[in-house]
C-alpha cells in the first residue's frame, strides 16, 4: 500500500549537508561514527524511527513530501532545499543587543555560541559579542541550507 496524506509513517533518516558530512539520524551507530552522539548530549535510546502524520505539517515540508507514495521497506535519498527545509537565511533575524540589556533579558553573560530562548518563544545563538554590541541569530541553526536525506519507511499505520 502506497502512503498517502493522513498515513502515519515511521522512517529512519540520515541527514548530510552538500558536502556530505553528517548533521542528524535516527541511527545510533551512525551517530557514533560521525561523532555526533557526544556532541548532541543524546542518549542512546534517544535514536529511533521518526515517527508522523503525513501532511499535517511534523516534519519539514521536503520530507513530508518525499514518503507519499513509498511503501514499507523502500528507501530512498532526497535532497531537500532551504524553502522545503527550515526556510532561507534572514538577515532580518539577527538581532542587536546592548550588553545590559542582554544580560538583563537572559539572565547570563554573553557568550559566542550561547544558545538563548527568548520570552517570544524563538531560540537563538549568540553570533558575535563586542564592547558595545551582542548579536544574537533567531534564524534555525539549518536555514539557508540545502540537506540531504537518505531515509528508510520502517513502518506506516
Amino acid at each position: 500500500m502506497a502512503i498517502e496524506s493522513g498515513d502515519r509513517v515511521a522512517i529512519e533518516y540520515v541527514g548530510r549537508f552538500e558536502d556530505g558530512s553528517v548533521f542528524n539520524t535516527s541511527r545510533y551507530e551512525v551517530a557514533v561514527e560521525h561523532g555526533l552522539f557526544e556532541a548532541q548530549e543524546r542518549d542512546r535510546d534517544d535514536y529511533a524511527p521518526r515517527s508522523f502524520v503525513v501532511g499535517a505539517g511534523q516534519i519539514i515540508p521536503g520530507l513530508d513530501e518525499a514518503v507519499v507514495g513509498m511503501h514499507v521497506g523502500e528507501d530512498a535519498t532526497v535532497t531537500v532545499s532551504p524553502e522545503d527545509g527550515y526556510g532561507e537565511f534572514d538577515a532580518d533575524r539577527i538581532r542587536t543587543y546592548a550588553p545590559e540589556t542582554f544580560e538583563e533579558m537572559v539572565g547570563e553573560t554573553p557568550a559566542v555560541g550561547l544558545h538563548v530562548h527568548a520570552e517570544n518563544g524563538l531560540h537563538g545563538d549568540v553570533t558575535a559579542v563586542r564592547e558595545d554590541a551582542v548579536e544574537v541569530d533567531f534564524n534555525h541553526e539549518l536555514a539557508g541550507k540545502t540537506l540531504e536525506f537518505d531515509i528508510e519507511i520502517v513502518a506506516v499505520e
